[in-house]
């Protein structure tokens, strides 16, 4: 298998654990956290959608001829250490995680969609379509801080924490699987740790815009 395909398949492989991963952390929430009964069918809904979109990318791989058991693999270790790291304790820190760690992540993978085909770009587009979360994230935690103006210091050390745990994981996965992490800068050159670092910048700063939808942090 060639660089790119293998890179693809590494694309295609890291972003369906991740929708399946959602899917189950979303659902776990849901059941758990949610305040209400109107929480938490908006919640299940959008796990649903998580596991939708979990079902195209494992179909695609299928289509590849790839084993999409196989191809998330190697992705395994490190969303479920930072799914152990950042386990929320409550509905709101729930609510961030579901915006501000799936966020970061997003904008990672379409990063990566930049250097492939069309057809796994459309693909991946509809993959991380957010179909509503963003908009149910923000809605409730602005809410929730113009009630309770006090709570913003706790959720922004919340979100700095999820994303800094999100930045280590994905540089685990960048050293780890350079057909992926060759996805990522220009060239396609993986090992270009100066340039993924600028990568990570470039992901940390529409980090600051989530944070500033949330009101947890004045706008640009």
């Amino acid at each position: 298998m060639s660089d790119t395909s293998t890179g693809v398949v590494d694309l295609l492989g890291v972003l369906a654990y991740a929708e399946l991963t959602a899917f189950l952390r979303l659902a776990e929430d849901a059941a758990t956290l949610a305040p209400t009964l109107t929480d938490r069918a908006a919640l299940s809904d959008l796990a649903a959608v998580e596991h939708r979109h979990f079902r195209l990318l494992r179909d695609r791989l299928t289509e590849l001829g790839a084993d999409p058991e196989e191809a998330m693999a190697p992705f395994v270790d490190a969303f479920d250490s930072w799914h152990a790291l950042t386990r929320p304790s409550d509905w709101l820190e729930a609510l961030v995680k579901a915006y501000v760690g799936t966020g970061i992540a997003m904008d990672f993978y379409r990063e990566a969609a930049r250097r492939v085909g069309p057809e796994i770009a459309e693909l991946v587009e509809e993959a991380l379509a957010d179909e509503g979360r963003s908009e149910f994230a923000v809605e409730r935690v602005r809410a929730t801080l113009k009630e309770n103006p006090k709570a913003a210091g706790r959720l922004a050390l919340w979100a700095r924490r999820l994303v800094g745990e999100a930045l280590s994981q994905a540089h685990r996965v960048a050293a780890a699987r350079p057909a992926l992490a060759g996805l990522l800068v220009e060239g396609g050159e993986g090992q270009d740790l100066p340039e993924i670092g600028r990568l990570f910048a470039r992901l940390t700063e529409e980090h600051g815009k989530r944070m500033a939808a949330l009101g947890l942090t004045p706008g640009p």
